[in-house]
Order: structure tokens, then sequence, then C-alpha cells
């Protein structure tokens, strides 16, 4: 076991996934989202600083975090603390719909304020890794309530940004106040150090030509034990988790731009048009054409 001490927790949220916030100098991302984008109806397993609330609106899923999996039903949530390995899929190819909130530590402001040190002390590696929010406690039905308000102010046409950080900021004293300290010393495997150097690796540089060997360099390891880091703690192989984050970006594209197939396909680190599509086609089920339209 190697102790992760937060220069090191500093070095991986560097390296870990760009958000596109909503709002240029507000780094809150809030949006409804579903699974049917995913390849295979499972988000990429990624990580960054911001703490991330799911609000399941409608189906059902499971999701990941920092080695565990838990069970999301229809009205339940998740919070997921800052810099914890995470994504959300189904187990049955059933699609699930439901809102992200991802809150950022900059809107807590700069390092000599108090709220930084409250943030470090709640949403550090010494807390628990997720809360399971339910309708079964008040508090948790709070959280979920406001979700939903957030995502009502952040998509209103008279959209107020001080009523957004304010209730930003009240969703993260509400599971302050609740979240606890992990029993054990904060330690954390030197395997999931390995692991995290080598998805920053594929986040990237995923545009580029990537072999198996590259990956296992970017976290010192041998191709071998690559290949069984990968399949321990993200379910799927290398080369897998590679195509499937191509994919998912490459969906980001179709949906927010208006560059063409061919662009997109370079763009994500595929060859040529055709062979996207066949990869595209075979993970989804649609070419980009069809899922663009859709």
């Amino acid at each position: 076991m190697a102790r992760c001490n937060k220069l090191q927790l500093d070095v991986f949220s560097d390296l870990s996934e760009r958000l596109n916030y909503n709002l240029k100098n507000l780094q809150l991302y809030v949006q409804q989202g579903a699974l049917t984008p995913f390849d295979k109806l499972a988000e990429a397993c990624h990580w960054h600083p911001d703490v991330e609330f799911i609000s399941v609106l409608d189906g059902y899923m499971n999701f990941f975090v920092n080695g565990e999996t838990v069970h999301l039903d229809k009205g339940n949530g998740i919070f997921v603390n800052s810099n914890r390995m995470h994504h959300g899929y189904s187990y049955d190819m059933t699609d699930c719909k439901y809102i992200v909130v991802c809150i950022n530590p900059s809107l807590l402001g700069n390092d000599h304020w108090i709220g930084k040190q409250y943030w470090e002390d709640k949403f550090g590696p010494k807390t628990e890794d997720y809360i399971v929010l339910t309708d079964h406690e008040c508090w948790h039905r709070d959280a979920l309530i406001s979700l939903n308000k957030i995502y009502d102010e952040m998509h209103s046409e008279k959209r107020n940004p001080l009523r957004l950080l304010s209730m930003a900021v009240g969703l993260c004293a509400n599971i302050g106040d609740h979240i606890e300290e992990k029993n054990e010393q904060t330690t954390i495997d030197q395997a999931w150090i390995y692991v995290w150097k080598m998805t920053a690796f594929i986040h990237g540089n995923y545009e580029n030509k990537i072999t198996l060997q590259d990956i296992a360099a970017a976290g010192s390891v041998s191709r071998s034990q690559c290949c069984m880091l990968f399949s321990k703690y993200i379910g799927r192989s290398p080369n897998a988790y590679l195509i499937s984050y191509r994919i998912q970006k490459s969906c980001e594209m179709l949906l927010e731009t208006d560059r063409s197939v061919s662009e997109i396909a370079l763009s994500c680190g595929f060859q040529s048009a055709s062979y996207y599509s066949f990869v595209f086609r075979k993970e989804t089920g649609i070419v980009p054409h069809q899922y663009r339209k859709l």
C-alpha cells in the first residue's frame, strides 16, 4: 500500500477528465444525461477534482466508484467524492436517464479562504468515496431536491449565477455535514496510481495512435500487468477502454459541433471515416450520421 499525498492528488487532478462547464466563468456542470450515447451503455471510467452528484430520473443503472459497485434505481442518486475513479453503466443494456451536477472546488475561492480548507477536510482522500442518496433520510431527500432545483435554474431563461453559486455551495455544505472519515488510515493502493496514470494518458492522447506498450509505459508497468490492472479496476481491456473513450468523445463532437464525420474520425484517433463508422456501428448499433440525426 502506498500513501497518496496531496501533491500526488493535485498531479492527478491536472491529468483528469476535463468538463465542459455550462458557463464560461462558473465551473459548474449541470446537464440531463442518458446512457444511450455511451458505447455499450457504459460511460468511460474517469475522475476529476469536481465532486459529482447523480439523480436518476428514469430507469436504473449500476455505478462504479473506486472498485465498488452500487445499484441506483429511479428516484435515487449518488454523491461521488473528488478525484475518485467512477462511471455509470447498464448491466442489461437498458437505458437510464439522469441529472448530473459537478461542482469544482474553484467555486469556493482562493487558497487562503477558510472554505478551501473545509473542502480539503470534507472532500479529500480521508473521507468516504461516495454516498448513495435515497428517499429514506431527510438530508438525502434535500440533496436530491437540490439537484433538480440547480438543473432548473441553470437551464432557465432568467438564470441567476449568484443563485446557482449559492445552491451549489449549499449542496456541498449539506454533504459536508454528514460525510464521514474512512475508518482505516487513508492509503491508496499503488495499483490505483498506475491505473490513474494510464487512463490519464489515454484521456490526453486519444486522438493519436496509441499502442498497448504506450499505455503500459504511462503507468510504468509491463503489458501483461497493464492488461491485468485494467481488467481488475476498469472491467475491460486497455484497447476496449481506448475505443470506448474515443467513441464517447466522438459522440460529444457529433452532438455539439457541425464538424464532418471524417473530421471527427481523425480527431478521435481513427485512421479513416470508414473504419470509424465500422467501429461506431459495432459498438452502438448505428452509424455516426444516424446518431447525429437521432
